[in-house]
């Protein structure tokens, strides 16, 4: 806990002993807008976005410790864990980085490698990948591992099982996956193209391609989704060349007999499993981002809207503009009781304008309404263009444009059929659009 505290210290530039108390007051169910406002004392000048990444990355980092702790225990129990790997554990400052160590000790599912090593061939394959100059030609030494009853009858059966061993061991190198990783996300390229012959949504990723430094985070969900629904086919392309380079840095010792046979394994190695788990995770991070980035955009776009002054007190009118359905109007008291509805069409020519006119003004005179909301979806401009005609002959009266998201499902919703039971659903959206003017934080929230 204490190493913990002193990393969140680091981090956000506070003092160890108000980190602590934060983390305290987190741990007794105290939640960040408490804090923040009502124990200032304990936390110094930390404003709630403080607070607020404080609490993220304290349980990032508990989950952190505690996958260390699991994978030294799963390591120990298969007697394999050295000082040097638990060194490397414990420094290990993601989770990326404590799977890539503990992933050549996972438990895995039948594979060629696995296969091979059941045969007896991991031997030559640790001897092949030593690459000592002693060593003779890679076909000579694999003469002395041919056995028929465990499926290693040829040369070729030994050293095919040699090489994919080999691959594994490549796929799985901490140090290797993490230079890879870096690579892929400096210079990579998310690529998307149609998996149909057909329009749609999203045409405009049926060319699409992007580094990934500058790839947006709603050209990944938009992609991700396309995928999803069958549309699209994605992908991530990297520099093979660069990464074979990579991977043949560290893997093949020149000199040797068996550089070449290690080069060819390596290779497919990289091809085979290192490059597509790599894509799988690159992926990934990028569909985390993107999510945390879409959350945000969403709360900065709907604070101005849940914080918009209320204008309580006074008889609203709703409407809830519409061409083939017409506008859909409710007026509401000062408290959101519903007093009135009506549907009136003023898009529908000058006659049924007219009409709507007149239904209008009759509602305000009887009611006293002093405001008017206005949805601000279809039909919007001329129901606006009405309304402003209509107030300059009733003082008092003003109107202003709401945003009308989600009104409509609201409207069909189980809450507000239990609430206006008496209410077509389309009066309904009317009634929500008039109480969002109201109180936009009772009506959303």
């Amino acid at each position: 806990m204490e190493s913990i505290i002193g990393i969140l210290a680091e981090e956000l530039n506070q003092s160890q002993t108000h980190v602590k108390n934060v983390v305290d007051l987190l741990d007794e169910g105290n939640t960040i807008p408490f804090i923040a406002r009502y124990r200032k004392e304990m936390h110094g000048a930390m404003d709630d976005t403080a607070l607020r990444l404080l609490s993220e990355r304290l349980i990032y980092l508990r989950n952190l410790e505690a996958r260390r702790e699991e994978v030294r225990r799963a390591i120990a129990g298969q007697d394999k864990l050295t000082d040097a790997l638990s060194a490397q554990i414990a420094a290990a400052c993601t989770l990326a980085e404590v799977e890539d160590l503990y992933r050549p000790y996972k438990q895995k599912r039948r594979t060629r490698a696995t296969m091979a090593r059941e045969k007896g061939l991991e031997p030559l394959a640790l001897a092949l990948l030593g690459q000592d100059r002693a060593l003779p030609e890679p076909a000579v030494l694999a003469e002395g591992y041919l056995d028929a009853e465990k499926g290693v009858a040829t040369v070729e059966d030994a050293l095919a099982g040699a090489s994919d061993i080999i691959a594994e061991t490549v796929s799985d190198s901490a140090e290797l996956r993490r230079s890879l990783r870096a690579l892929m996300m400096k210079g990579g390229v998310l690529r998307s193209a149609a998996a149909k012959e057909e329009d749609s949504v999203y045409s405009l990723y049926y060319a699409f391609e992007q580094p990934l430094p500058r790839v947006q985070g709603h050209q990944v969900l938009a992609v991700n989704r396309g995928e999803k629904e069958g549309w699209l086919k994605v992908s991530v392309a990297a520099d093979r060349d660069a990464a074979l380079a990579a991977v043949w840095r560290g893997t093949v010792k020149p000199g040797s007999r068996a550089s070449d046979f290690v080069r060819a394994a390596a290779e497919d190695g990289y091809d085979r499993l290192l490059f597509p788990s790599l894509e799988r995770e690159v992926r990934g991070v990028l569909t985390e981002t993107a999510s945390e980035g879409a959350i945000r955009n969403f709360a900065l776009n709907l604070k101005p809207l849940l914080m918009q002054p209320p204008v309580k007190g006074r008889v609203t009118m709703g409407l809830d503009p519409g061409y083939r359905n017409g506008c859909k109007v409710a007026v509401v008291d000062g408290t959101g009781k519903v007093l009135d509805t009506a549907v009136v069409y003023p898009t529908q020519g000058d006659r049924r304008k007219d009409e709507a006119i007149t239904v209008l003004a009759g509602l305000i005179s009887r009611y006293g309404v002093a405001h008017i909301a206005i949805g601000n979806g279809t039909a919007s401009r001329e129901t606006e263009q009405m309304v402003s005609r209509m107030i300059t002959h009733t003082p008092g009266v003003s109107y202003m444009i709401v945003n009308e998201a989600g009104a409509s499902v609201y409207s069909a919703s189980k809450l507000a059929a239990e609430e206006f039971p008496q209410f077509d659903v389309n009066l309904r959206s009317a009634v929500s659009i008039a109480r969002r003017m109201q109180d936009p934080l009772a009506e959303l929230v």
